[in-house]
């Protein structure tokens, strides 16, 4: 049986199977976007599928210092809409 690769959600610090972690992709425009599919081209960071974890990483601006880059509000609502619509 093949094992799953492990990556480690930036909320909870947990290490779990990478297809039940969704992608946040910073892509080389600067765009900060959701790769449910892992495939997309660029930077990218983990995330449980739970708002909870979405929550820690916006109140301690775990997003902007893994990126260094700063994250408009629109972009944090853009990413709460996905996971509240899971």
């Amino acid at each position: 049986m093949k094992r799953q690769p492990q990556r480690t959600c930036m909320g909870c610090n947990e290490k779990k199977d990478k297809n039940q972690l969704i992608r946040i992709v910073k892509s080389s425009n600067g765009g900060i976007e959701l790769d449910r599919n892992g495939k997309k081209e660029g930077r990218g960071a983990y995330i449980c599928d739970d708002v909870k974890c979405l929550e820690k990483i916006i109140k301690s601006k775990r997003i902007e210092k893994v990126f260094e880059m700063k994250i408009s509000e629109e972009i944090y609502e853009s990413l709460r809409g996905v996971i509240l619509d899971k």
